[in-house]
């Protein structure tokens, strides 16, 4: 690495010096690499950019290094090895149908991973906090045929995705939500008794019990990243493409789907679509995974599997937000610019989920919806009523 490093961070060095170890491994020849650019990463993780300034072999020009900080938690599932099995997957798809940077290389010693650089992108979250609204719909639309692309190339690969996995010594695996989702079932009742003051009729609770055989094996499974919230997405030239795989999994589709609807569940830019958007993203994933599943074009089939999912997702959105506002109406995330308040999402949820249920003939949900609804309006009246649509969008009102 260059001599004049002082001014990047000491983790961002590391990770840098172990991904010229391992390349110099494979390369047998020195690998020297230049010009770091701290991409942020999180609390577990460094994520830089670098320059390949020694090049021995055909190496491209830039690359993307991931350095796990933390050590694998024993009886826990590890993030590093999901994310490496999930590009792993990825790679060896074809061009066309790879939703994700290709690997590169990985030391599960070092708990490093080298990808492809897909270039200085904006994201998702850029977009729709952007001024252009013209460009946040055609990424939304983007992202709904990427996530569609990517469920209909990974169909089938779950077992592929398994062994991959058992390579790495992760001996099973499953969908890190499913857990929390089975406790929402089992506590929101006593929770929304507990906080709102609302008795949900046990035929609602029936309903979003009967929700569970999403987390089962049913024959619409394909891998899903589990967090694709707007800031996890890269808007390049060749559309839409998805990053962070640590709780990467193969589960029903319409969990993901359902993002269109609730929208992008629990995330901290989780703001209102446009009236209209949902249903077009819909059909722009529709589009693209027809030809593995064509029965989800027959009326009524879709549309009951996404309100299970939306019914599922807004008990899950309950359940992780709702204890947090006992003492204040918090953020959704830590930014409050950029995350609406937790009362107003909550509401939104349920009010939309009100609404779909109404129409599909599941009144005790819709008339949970509705009081779950009112109930947040009047323990924080000081909270806005409605949620806001993303604020490319509000430059077009």
């Amino acid at each position: 690495m260059d001599d004049d490093l002082g001014r990047f961070p000491r983790p961002v060095l590391a990770a840098l010096a172990a991904a010229e170890r391992l390349l110099t491994r494979r390369a047998g020849a020195g690998v020297v690499l230049a010009d770091p650019e701290d991409l942020g990463g999180s609390d577990r993780s460094v994520v830089a950019r670098a320059r390949v300034a020694r090049n021995p072999f055909s190496l491209p020009r830039t690359l993307v290094v991931k350095h796990y900080l933390d050590e694998p938690t024993p009886g826990r599932p590890d993030p590093f090895r999901y994310e490496v099995a999930s590009c792993q997957l990825f790679t060896a798809l074809p061009a066309d149908a790879r939703p994700s940077p290709i690997l590169i290389a990985h030391d599960p010693q070092a708990r490093l991973l080298v990808l492809e650089d897909l270039g200085r992108s904006s994201t998702l979250a850029d977009k729709l906090f952007g001024p252009d609204p013209a460009a946040a719909q055609r990424c939304l639309l983007s992202w709904a045929r990427g996530l569609g692309r990517m469920q209909a190339a990974t169909a089938g690969r779950e077992d592929d995705f398994g062994a991959l996995l058992r390579r790495l010594g992760e001996r099973t695996w499953r969908d890190p939500m499913a857990d929390d989702a089975r406790a929402a079932f089992a506590g929101v009742a006593g929770l929304l008794a507990q906080e709102l003051g609302v008795h949900v009729p046990p035929a609602a609770t029936q309903e979003a019990h009967d929700t569970a055989r999403l987390l089962g094996g049913t024959r619409y499974r394909a891998f899903s990243p589990s967090d694709t919230c707007p800031d996890n997405n890269l808007v390049t030239s060749k559309g839409v493409r998805f990053v962070d795989f640590e709780w990467g999994c193969f589960r029903d589709i319409s969990l993901d789907a359902a993002y269109f609807r609730v929208p992008f569940p629990g995330c901290e830019a989780s703001f209102a679509l446009p009236d209209g958007m949902a249903e077009t993203m819909l059909e722009a994933w529709r589009n693209e995974v027809a030809a593995v599943w064509p029965d989800l074009d027959v009326p009524g089939v879709l549309e009951q599997r996404l309100l299970d999912a939306h019914l599922l997702w807004v008990w899950l959105c309950t359940w992780w937000m709702l204890p947090r506002i006992r003492v204040k109406d918090l953020p959704v995330g830590p930014d409050a610019t950029r995350s609406p308040r937790i009362s107003t999402a909550l509401a939104h949820y349920w009010r939309q989920l009100a609404v779909a249920a109404e129409s599909a003939d599941r009144p005790a949900t819709a008339e949970l919806g509705t009081m779950v609804a009112e109930a947040l309006g009047k323990r924080f009246p000081d909270s806005p009523n409605a949620l806001p649509v993303y604020p490319a969008f509000r430059t077009a009102a």
